[in-house]
């Protein structure tokens, strides 16, 4: 029976130790990504779709 409060015990002590970890790694900038907003000008966002140039009036084109 003292074996399983030693395990949830320690098992506590664990996931508070990776989540304070887990915190530390977000505040430090660890998960920010820098590159993609150099490199976004690079992709095309603007798709061209048919439903668009079907609208158009014919005496417009």
């Amino acid at each position: 029976m003292e074996v399983i409060f030693l395990l949830i015990g320690v098992s506590l002590i664990l996931a508070v130790t990776f989540l304070w970890l887990f915190f530390k790694a977000m505040k430090d900038g660890q998960f920010d990504d820098d590159t993609t907003p150099s490199i976004r000008m690079l992709f095309d966002s603007h798709k061209k779709s048919t439903k668009d140039q079907s609208t158009k009036p014919k005496s417009y084109e």
